[in-house]
């Protein structure tokens, strides 16, 4: 059977802004190394028949400074409400047994440092977008609009290639307390997606 998600995105990153990462994987980040946090607000979707609408999905990563050089440290935060059926379809789609956009980063891991269940809100107010893990990750980012730009649309970033979605807004990290799986990090910059939607 197919799957299929659909939902709001939120992420924040290490880098300064905005991340060279988001350029190309095989541009170097700011530092010697690049830590991200993907934040998934599943809002309707259907893996092998389960629903999964109203779940959330948290990653965070630790990379090498070139993401594409492989040996990634990630850990997983599923929904503490999800039913064992529902965290077990989760795992897969996240973890690209199932195809789909997560499958293409999959041969890039090396290191699972653990999935584990957590309270997990995200909330989308406007320009600004928060996301809290159990008392482990917490940060709110706020979409950039230009100097000038009188409609007050914040800029996108287009044609980029990421799990999301080629045309990601930018944003810039206005708080941050990141500490989980061994990844510690402020969050600096970030993009937001309005509605991702996935299907494998």
């Amino acid at each position: 059977m197919s799957w299929n998600l659909t939902g709001s995105y939120a992420e924040t990153c290490s880098c300064e802004l905005m991340c060279p990462c988001n350029t190309s994987l095989d541009h170097g980040a700011t530092y010697d190394y690049c830590r991200v946090t993907l934040a998934f607000n599943i809002r309707d979707g259907a893996i092998e028949g389960t629903n999964v609408g109203d779940r959330k999905v948290v990653l965070i990563a630790d990379t090498p400074k070139v993401m594409t050089e492989g040996n990634w440290k990630l850990g997983v935060f599923i929904d503490e409400d999800a039913s064992a059926e529902q965290f077990d379809r989760l795992v897969e789609v996240f973890g690209g047994q199932r195809g789909g956009p997560m499958a293409g980063l999959a041969p890039l891991i090396g290191e699972m440092a653990g999935v584990q269940r957590a309270a997990i809100t995200m909330a989308d107010d406007g320009l600004r977008h928060s996301v809290h893990v159990d008392d482990r990750i917490m940060f709110e980012i706020k979409d950039i609009v230009p100097f000038g730009k009188e409609d007050g649309q914040p800029v996108k970033f287009d044609g980029m290639f990421h799990p999301v979605g080629p045309d990601l807004t930018m944003a810039e990290a206005t708080t941050s307390q990141i500490d989980a799986f061994g990844i510690a990090y402020e969050g600096k910059t970030g993009l937001s997606y309005s509605s991702f939607s996935w299907a494998g």
